[in-house]
This record gives structure tokens, C-alpha cells and sequence, in this order.
């Protein structure tokens, strides 16, 4: 894991403190499984970014990509995907983009760009497809952009969440390519109890990370090329890889306590809804009440309370050497930016900031500031900066 190597010589050591203030643990007889897996101690790093309003007038944010030729994709929730400028002025909606199902929990979600965007001008989103019954997917497209004339073409699905589910909720729904240009689509479970079991089956893309192709092209038998990367996750709305190793990292929604960070394995079980560090809404326990069991994997590091995460970035950037190969994290309820040091694959601190404030993805800009989403009627992209 990089750590920072111009900071410590130009910089104090950041302090350790107490653990963050998080509140009471909603079970507090659940103990971690190893040092460090929960409530790690506060480390200010004596970073007071200047938070701006860099765009507002968007209702309900979800996703943001950078362009290699300046400016921002952001998707709206209601279904609506915008170009934004260098500097913060909002498009007129994007047309071309597909229709979705926008209750609940569902709506237009995640967008990123083809590893040959330069030269394709290829973009990918997630929403929320809508089914006959009134059903929905989490469902991922590929289309090419115009940015002249603000228009997507060629637009086609390369993954449908199977089966659909009568449930507005728990769509995951965060994209994100390997280096060898596959891409990951995160899952969720849709939320209720008789769907959660879905999360361990592995004939269905239920709490699921999974793997394609990137053109949607079939393999084994499959339409889209898909592979179970990985299962037993509740819902991931937070992904990213390591800029140094390339491994993938991701944040999922727990109950009533329970939100986890992983670095998802191939082929490995990451439990729910058969173990977890969180109870029910209700404060009866999930299942069997079981941290941990045979065959499962633990969580990097777990929330009790919950910060309810959204959208994960590691940061690697100029304008704060201090937070150099840390990972960032939306953070929707209680809110703010959750930042987290890591060595090697444990986090050894954390410390945040924007507390109360509804953000829902993170995106660090090529000059190195930091841009989040905040997610509300009258949303809008906030920028941090020294």
C-alpha cells in the first residue's frame, strides 16, 4: 500500500486520536473478529478543505466520471444524465439514454467510461430496468456519447440482473473496469427477506459482484459473458480499484449496523444474510444472529453504527498529499466524507468530514480537489479544495 512519502517529510505526523465518535453500537455483544476491524482510532490529518458549491440545480446526483477532455458525465436518480463543465455549468439532459424504473430505490445510477473512451467515445451506466409485472433489474448499457449534440447512440444492455424482483430496492449498481478491460457491476438483494436468501444462490445475480465482457459478447453459454465474481454481499454502492495493485475494493449497506468494506476474491462468500455485523430494522437479529461462520469471508472493516455508504474513490491527487493513497467515502446517513487510511489491506484510521451532509459518490478531479455528490431534491456537486 502506498503511503504518503512527500508528506511525511513536508508534514507533522497526523495525530491518533480516540476512535471517531460513532454512537452507541446498535450490538454491542458483537466483537470483531481481529484487531482493527471496527472503530478505528481518529486521525486528523490537519486537512480543512474550502467546501464550494461547484454545480448545483441536480436532483438527486448519483454517479460522476471524469472526461479526458475536461468536464463531468453526472446522472440524475429521476433519469437524466448531464454533461458538466470544467468549471461547473450543467447541460441540458443527455437524450438517448435508456428508460427507468424511477421509484424506490431505483432510477438512472452509475456512469463510467470505456478504458478507449479516447478513441470510442464509449460511456456505461447502471439503472434500474423496468420488467413486465412491474418488475425491475439493475441493468448495465453501453452507448456512444455525441457530446456535440449531447446524444447517446448505439445503446444496448450487456447485463440484466436475473430474476427480476418486485422490489424497488437494493440495486447496488456500481461500475467499474479492470485493467485488462472487463468490468465489474455491483448488486444488491433487493431488500426483503424472502429475495436476501438470493445473496448465497449462485444461480442467480442477487448480491452479487459480477464479471463481463465489456462488449456484452457471450462466453460459456451465457448472454453477457457473465461470471459470479464474488457473493453474499447485501448491497454494494461503493467500488474501486487500487491504483497500485489493481484489486478491487468495495463498501456495502448493512442492516441496523453491519455497512462492510471487502476486497471482493474470486469466487469467495462474503456471508449475508447468513452472517453480519448488523441486526434487523426492527432489532431482531438476522438469521442466527452469526458474526461468523465456515466458508465465509470476513469484512476489511465494519460500521456499527451505520455511515450507509455510497460511492468509494482512492485518492490520488496533488492538492492533499496528506490523504495520499487513502480511500474516501460518501457517506449518506449520518452523512459526510468518511476518510480511511489503510496499511496493507487493514485501516488503521479514519477521520471525517461534510458531517450531515447526504452524499451519495465521490470523484477526485484531475487537479487533485476532491468532488461529492450530494444527494437531494435540489442536489448538487460540492467541491473541496485547499
Amino acid at each position: 500500500m502506498r503511503h504518503l512519502i512527500l508528506a511525511t517529510l513536508m508534514l507533522a505526523t497526523p495525530a491518533i486520536a480516540d476512535p471517531v465518535k460513532q454512537g452507541r453500537p446498535n450490538v454491542p455483544e458483537f466483537q470483531p473478529a481481529f484487531a482493527g476491524q471496527t472503530r478505528a482510532p481518529e486521525q486528523v490529518s490537519g486537512v480543512k478543505p474550502k467546501v464550494q458549491d461547484f454545480a448545483t440545480g441536480l436532483e438527486r446526483p448519483w454517479g460522476i466520471v471524469a472526461l479526458p477532455d475536461g468536464g463531468y458525465l453526472v446522472t440524475e436518480r429521476p433519469g437524466r444524465l448531464r454533461l458538466m463543465g470544467a468549471e461547473g455549468a450543467v447541460s441540458a439532459p443527455i437524450s438517448g439514454v435508456p428508460q427507468v424504473l424511477a421509484r424506490g430505490q431505483g432510477g438512472l445510477l452509475d456512469v463510467a467510461l470505456s478504458p478507449d473512451y479516447g478513441t470510442d467515445n464509449t460511456i456505461f451506466l447502471t439503472y434500474a430496468k423496468p420488467l413486465p409485472g412491474g418488475k425491475s433489474a439493475t441493468a448495465a448499457a453501453r452507448a456512444v456519447f455525441d457530446r456535440d449534440a449531447l446524444h447517446l447512440t448505439d445503446l444496448r444492455d450487456i447485463f440484466v440482473q436475473t430474476p427480476p424482483s418486485p422490489t424497488a430496492a437494493h440495486y447496488g449498481s456500481r461500475i467499474v473496469f479492470d485493467r485488462a478491460g472487463r468490468v465489474y457491476v455491483t448488486t444488491g438483494e433487493h431488500s426483503k427477506r424472502r429475495e436476501a436468501v438470493l445473496a448465497q444462490d449462485l444461480d442467480t445475480t442477487y448480491g452479487k459482484v459480477v464479471r463481463l465482457n465489456a462488449d456484452g459478447g457471450a462466453a460459456a453459454g451465457n448472454p453477457f459473458g457473465t461470471e459470479v465474481w464474488s457473493y453474499g454481499h447485501r448491497n454494494i454502492q461503493g467500488a474501486a480499484l487500487h491504483p497500485e495493485t489493481g484489486e478491487l475494493w468495495t463498501i456495502e449497506h448493512g442492516p441496523k449496523g453491519g455497512d462492510e468494506l471487502n476486497r471482493p476474491e474470486a469466487g469467495k462468500n462474503y456471508g449475508w444474510p447468513v452472517i453480519t455485523y448488523g441486526e434487523n430494522y426492527n432489532g431482531s437479529p438476522v438469521g442466527r444472529g452469526q458474526t461468523q461462520a465456515e466458508g465465509m469471508e470476513q469484512p476489511v472493516y465494519y460500521w456499527d453504527p451505520v455511515i450507509a455508504p455510497g460511492g468509494i474513490a482512492f485518492y490520488d491527487g496533488a492538492m492533499f498529499p496528506e490523504w495520499q493513497g487513502d480511500l474516501l467515502i460518501a457517506s449518506l446517513n449520518p452523512g459526510g466524507l468518511v476518510r480511511l487510511r489503510l496499511q496493507g489491506n487493514k485501516v488503521v484510521a479514519e477521520e471525517r468530514f461534510l458531517r450531515g451532509k447526504r452524499l451519495r459518490d465521490v470523484q477526485v478531479a484531475p487537479d487533485g480537489a476532491v468532488l461529492v455528490l450530494f444527494d437531494n431534491s435540489d442536489g448538487a456537486v460540492l467541491r473541496l479544495s485547499r
